[in-house]
């Protein structure tokens, strides 16, 4: 059986035209009104966690193809005696847990959606290391632009990794212009509540075993 036989992305004047202008467009605005908010963060980054601002990283988007995505840094560069970076949670500051819980840290993520390499909803961009340890079937959340968001409608207890990619392909056998709004105002409705349910930082370490230890 071919990965196409596995799901078949939905496939609508919306998903193949208009979500794409629609990126453009709000992706574009977003910019210029948040753009005092970009030169406040800026500054604070500058004076709690210095150079560089943003943390840059290789992930992986439409068609398993890799791409440098954008946020602004919670964290210090901080290192032991031997020169190696401390633990995480030895490094993130006040403002990075801030930057965090409200969002603002994926920010310049609206570049990345600008230049088509995201989009505003759709299945968050991971790590190359992680592909080789997808089944068959959960490759296909590659058919789509990876997004800023892709929240699941309704509240779950703990967001696996299972659940999170059985939710990455339901948002793409269901693509909509009314599911892209409903989870737009989720995502609000998040983080007015200064949550952040849709990552799980205690979750399973994703390995090549994960889906054997289920």
């Amino acid at each position: 059986m071919g990965r196409n036989d596995l799901l078949k992305p939905r496939k609508t004047i919306y998903s193949q035209y208009i979500k794409r202008l629609l990126d453009i467009t709000l992706s574009g605005i977003a910019i210029l009104v948040l753009s005092p908010v970009f030169l406040v963060i800026t500054v604070m980054e500058l004076k709690y966690h210095g150079k560089p601002v943003l943390f840059c990283q290789k992930r992986i988007g439409l068609n398993e193809k890799e791409f440098m995505m954008y946020k602004f840094r919670s964290m210090t560069n901080e290192t032991d005696g031997d020169g190696r970076l401390l633990p995480g949670n030895q490094r993130i500051t006040k403002f990075g847990h801030f930057l965090r819980r409200t969002s603002l840290d994926e920010l310049p993520q609206l570049f990345n959606i600008l230049s088509g390499e995201m989009s505003i909803i759709g299945p968050r961009p991971l790590l190359p290391e992680f592909l080789p340890y997808y089944t068959e079937r959960h490759h296909m959340r590659h058919s789509v632009r990876p997004g800023l968001t892709c929240i699941p409608l309704k509240p779950l207890d703990k967001f696996t990794y299972n659940e999170q990619f059985e939710n990455d392909l339901w948002y793409i056998e269901n693509m909509s212009f009314s599911v892209d709004v409903r989870m737009l105002f989720t995502v609000a409705w998040e983080t007015l509540r200064g949550s952040r349910s849709s990552v799980d930082d205690t979750r399973e370490e994703f390995t090549p075993d994960y889906w054997k230890n289920g």
